[in-house]
């Protein structure tokens, strides 16, 4: 494998880059960070939605959002106590937590299973062509990284026989590959979507290829065992929210279509309207934290990925809570039909 000049960023480099961005003391309201510089066209952006449309405030916690461009610095950001919950990979807070690094809590996931394709340049019209190409990536064991490579193996690909170039956000990616500088990339549907010309480009793997190839759950948001016992109102509040925004947007698809056009006005609404149809059944509505699926996730990241070679096993009832999840449901109910449970 070929990794880009860039390099790997080890869990500990995670832990203290960009710590000179975050001097400033908190303030009183509840931080979550995320690694997203503006709402992304995905269901994640529930994460936004629901501070713009009120969900947070109707749940009694006053909600900031503190945006990073990767996920060293919202590590960074949650260890130095200039956040206090942060939207992560799934991989990275198993081998934070198997390396005795920090002791987090997974609490929710908003968008377990990001709606990825792969998208690349029109003459590529097989996964195994892509031996021997440049492919796009936020950072080589990103999130997209490691899904990508999983899914690719699966199709036969020698994934190590592709060079990984570390570009960083999605919208950057998409860039690169209409400019020809990387001949394929994984994005979500929505970046694929508000491509300007996509005439020079394909869709390699499509949304239910590469979620076939990888039912995972790619991220959620943590807490530090200290914020879960400090601030476990203001964290039950985000949960509740987070769910009821999702359960709003599966049955009325119109209102993030509208929340996303306010907040993404260069955005086409027709471009909103077909995601928000794409997504009908994305939505975490029942939290996202399939216990069956975490196992499931932690058991590919044991066999497959090479940063867990080695590494102490750690199972997700040793770190995921569902407590709160649990608690919102029992209030609620139970959505069906959709974001299965797993208990």
């Amino acid at each position: 494998m070929i990794v880009s000049k860039l390099g790997k960023l080890s869990l500990a480099a995670m832990l203290l880059a960009g710590a000179a961005f975050f001097a400033t003391p908190a303030n009183a309201a509840f931080k979550i960070i995320v690694t997203h510089l503006e709402p992304p066209l995905v269901p994640n952006s529930v994460i936004d939605m629901a501070l713009q449309l009120g969900y947070y405030k109707k749940a009694g916690v006053d909600v900031e959002i503190v945006r990073v461009q990767q996920t060293p610095s919202a590590v960074a950001a949650l260890r130095s106590g200039q956040g206090d919950m942060a939207n992560i990979g799934f991989d990275v807070a198993v081998q934070l937590v198997a390396r005795d690094q920090m002791q987090l809590k997974g609490v929710i996931s908003p968008d377990k299973a990001l709606p990825f394709i792969i998208a690349a340049k029109k003459d590529i019209t097989s996964p195994k062509q892509l031996e021997g190409k440049t492919f796009g990536v936020s950072r080589v064991g990103g999130v997209d990284y490691s899904l990508t490579r999983t899914v690719l193996n699966k199709l036969g690909v020698a994934v190590d026989k592709m060079e990984y170039l570390a570009i960083g956000q999605p919208p950057v990616r998409a860039t690169s590959l209409a400019a020809g500088r990387v001949d394929a990339t994984t994005i979500s549907i929505g970046v694929w979507t508000s491509m300007p010309d996509k005439s020079a480009l394909n869709i390699l793997v499509n949304q239910a290829e590469y979620y076939k190839g990888a039912p995972l759950i790619s991220k959620l948001n943590v807490v530090t065992a200290e914020i879960a016992k400090s601030k476990a109102k203001e964290i039950e509040g985000v949960v509740r929210a987070t769910m009821m925004a999702s359960r709003d947007f599966a049955k009325n698809p119109k209102l993030w279509v509208d929340g996303m056009a306010t907040a993404l006005p260069n955005v086409n609404r027709a471009t909103l309207e077909y995601l928000a149809d794409a997504y009908k059944e994305n939505w975490d509505v029942n939290g996202g934290l399939n216990m069956a699926e975490a196992k499931y996730t932690t058991d590919d990241l044991y066999a497959n990925n090479g940063d867990f070679k080695g590494l102490k096993r750690v199972e997700p009832a040793a770190w995921i809570d569902t407590s709160i999840i649990d608690k919102v449901i029992k209030e609620a109910g139970v959505y069906p039909g959709i974001d299965p449970m797993g208990r």
